[in-house]
């Protein structure tokens, strides 16, 4: 799915860049571009980042 018109950044690419390290959505502006132009994917890309953070935090046992 796209998540940045101005960009054409889709939801995948948000994922590889937090696979890659990226853990904010400053990390993932400077990784992709996404939510650098005229902002109005900044919740959707947090809501990703959010998701994708919380599958790779290891659950306390």
């Amino acid at each position: 799915m796209i998540v940045c018109i101005c960009h054409g950044i889709n939801d995948k690419a948000i994922r590889i860049a937090v696979a890659e390290g990226a853990s904010s959505t400053a990390d993932i502006a400077y990784a992709t571009g996404a939510s650098t132009c005229c902002g109005k994917c900044h919740d959707c890309v947090r809501e990703i980042l959010d998701d994708e953070l919380g599958r790779l935090t290891p659950i306390a046992a």
